[in-house]
């Protein structure tokens, strides 16, 4: 998906650059000479502009706010300049993207890495190998739980105490709380041998809450 946004940016950034060149002048006898644009190709431009920076930075970002106020008509300003005041905002939002300086993206990145791992997951309880998922998808549990402290500003530790922590701070319910308890306690299990504590069963529901618990904090 990174890469479908990366490639749609460029896409935008030459159309952008191609749509700079079709300027021709123009003479107005209140503002004297000025550069001129298509309308219904500037128009388009921004649609599609806009359309991405909903995907990547997400309709409340200060992004798109920039976005959006750039393309007002400003008194005795032509559309070629409104051109240059949106193409700045764009260039913005892409070098930032590509900086990896977006919530949106990294959330997206995690989403993919963590959900490749928990199909490897997935995979490997159909194979018969419970232990192996419940490890796997208490991983993905752990590294989500202390990435949400890490925004929440609060101190990496065991995860009982980070899930406490978030809890508390009302980062979650304590009916997540006790969810994610539930989970560590299969994945400490599974970690440390004790494969009469839990079956196929539990892996299984456990894989499910990860998914959805990841689903919630990545969105």
């Amino acid at each position: 998906m990174t890469k479908l946004f990366e490639r749609r940016f460029a896409e935008l950034e030459a159309q952008i650059l191609a749509l700079e060149a079709t300027k021709t002048e123009r003479h107005s006898e209140f503002t004297g000479s000025y550069l001129y644009i298509d309308s219904n190709s500037l128009l388009g431009w921004e649609v599609k502009a806009k359309s991405l920076l909903s995907n990547v930075c997400g309709d409340k970002s200060h992004h798109m706010a920039a976005f959006i106020e750039a393309e007002k008509p400003v008194s005795f300003s032509s559309n070629f300049e409104e051109l240059g005041r949106v193409k700045s905002v764009f260039l913005a939002a892409k070098e930032d993207f590509e900086g990896g300086y977006l919530n949106s993206v990294r959330n997206l990145v995690q989403a993919e890495v963590f959900g490749s791992e928990l199909e490897q997951a997935s995979e490997l309880l159909s194979a018969g190998y419970a232990s192996a998922a419940a490890v796997i998808a208490g991983v993905v549990l752990e590294t989500t739980v202390r990435n949400l402290c890490t925004e929440n500003e609060i101190d990496h530790g065991k995860l009982d105490k980070m899930n406490a922590d978030l809890a508390k701070a009302g980062a979650y319910n304590v009916l997540q709380q006790k969810r994610i308890t539930a989970m560590a306690g299969i994945r400490n299990a599974a970690a440390h041998g004790d494969v009469d504590k839990f079956n196929s069963g539990d892996v299984k529901g456990m894989i499910e809450d990860v998914e959805r618990f990841l689903s919630a904090r990545l969105q």
